[in-house]
C-alpha cells in the first residue's frame, strides 16, 4: 500500500514540474489545433510560478446609503412618479373621450333632448368601465388626476363638468372635491409647482407611447358604441 502510494506522489510531481516547465510565451503563441473559431486567446500575468489568464470585466458602480435628507426626497418622488404612472392613463382617456364628445355635441347643438340623452349615454359607459377603479384612488392621486386632465384638455375640471352638466352639478362636485383637500378649478402648472409631475409625464410619453396610443383608440371605440 506505501509503495503504491509512492507511485501515485511520484506521478504527481511528474506532471507539476512538466506544466511549469512550458513557456509561457509558447501556450499563447501556440497555433490551434482545429479551426481558429474554436479557441479563445487571453493575454496572460506570471506571478512567480503561477500563470493567470488576464480578463477585463465591466466597471461596478458602488453607493453609499443616501443622507437622511435626500433620501426622503428621493422617497417623495418615487412616491409621486409611482402615482403618476397610474393616474396618466385615466387623463389620456378623458381628454379623447372629451375631445369626441365635443364632436358629437356639435351635431346637437340645435336639440336638447339629443343631446341630453348622448352625454347620459356617455356618461353610462364611462361609469361601467372606470367607476370602481376610480373610487380606488387615494386623494392624492385624484389631485393628480384633475391637473393632468386640464394638462392634457387645456381646461379645468370644473369647467368642463359646467360645460356637460350645468353649473349647478358642477358647484355640487366642486363642494364634494373640497371636502377631499381637492379643487375641479386646480390649474396645471409646468413650469413651477407641477415641474415633477411634467418631468414624469414626458418621460412616460417618450417610453411608452404606443401603449396610451392604443388606450385613446379603445376609450374612443367604447364611447361611439
Amino acid at each position: 500500500m506505501l509503495a503504491r502510494y509512492k507511485i501515485y506522489l511520484w506521478l504527481l510531481l511528474c506532471c507539476g514540474c512538466l506544466l511549469k516547465a512550458v513557456p509561457v510565451a509558447a501556450q499563447l503563441h501556440s497555433k490551434p489545433v482545429g479551426n481558429n473559431n474554436d479557441t479563445i486567446l487571453l493575454g496572460a500575468i506570471v506571478v512567480g510560478a503561477d500563470t493567470f489568464a488576464m480578463v477585463y470585466m465591466d466597471d461596478i458602480l458602488v453607493k453609499d446609503k443616501l443622507p437622511r435628507k435626500f433620501a426622503r426626497q428621493r422617497a417623495r418622488y418615487d412616491r409621486l412618479r409611482y402615482n403618476v404612472h397610474k393616474v396618466y392613463p385615466y387623463a389620456i382617456v378623458a381628454a379623447e373621450v372629451l375631445k369626441d364628445v365635443d364632436v358629437n355635441l356639435e351635431k346637437y347643438k340645435d336639440d336638447k333632448k339629443q343631446r341630453k340623452a348622448y352625454l347620459n349615454q356617455v356618461e353610462k359607459e364611462l361609469n361601467k368601465r372606470f367607476k370602481g377603479e376610480l373610487e380606488d384612488f387615494t386623494i392624492t392621486q385624484g389631485q393628480i388626476l384633475v391637473k393632468l386632465i386640464n394638462r392634457q384638455t387645456g381646461k379645468n375640471c370644473f369647467s368642463i363638468i359646467k360645460e356637460l352638466k350645468g353649473g349647478f352639478s358642477a358647484v355640487v362636485w366642486q363642494s364634494l372635491a373640497l371636502l377631499f383637500n381637492n379643487s375641479l378649478k386646480r390649474e396645471y402648472d409646468p413650469e413651477d409647482r407641477d415641474k415633477d409631475i411634467e418631468t414624469i409625464v414626458a418621460e412616460l410619453e417618450a417610453n411608452v407611447y404606443y401603449k396610451y396610443r392604443y388606450q385613446r383608440q379603445q376609450a374612443l371605440m367604447h364611447t361611439k358604441k
